[in-house]
């Protein structure tokens, strides 16, 4: 995953160089752990992943977040996520080009 996803990130970078003077904005997001249905849902990662430590999905995903590292202690939320995109389309990021955001809850410590 991790060699996919810098090949991702080069690769628009490279794009946004490209395109950036035809007034194209490329951008990559690098999400942590999301609270979607992979981890709450009944038959998702996560009731799989409970069922084998032997603890209800609820206990789990009040750990898993801690156990990931997130300062937050929390998973990040899909609104959050929506909210950004939301903003690197708007006018309001027009200057933005090239870069990738972490949005991760605080679970990646390095720069």
């Amino acid at each position: 995953y991790a060699s996919a996803k810098g090949a991702v990130n080069t690769f628009s970078k490279g794009l946004a160089e490209e395109y950036g003077p035809q007034g194209v904005r490329v951008n990559t997001l690098s999400p942590g752990a999301v609270l979607t249905e992979q981890w709450a849902g009944p038959d998702g990662f996560g009731a799989k992943l409970a069922a084998t430590r032997s603890i209800p999905l609820e206990q789990l995903l009040r750990e898993i977040p801690v156990e990931m590292g997130a300062t937050t202690g929390e998973f990040v939320d899909p609104g959050h996520v929506g909210a950004l995109v939301a903003y690197l389309a708007s006018p309001l990021a027009a200057a933005i080009h090239g870069a990738d955001y972490t949005i991760n809850a605080g679970a990646i410590k390095t720069v």
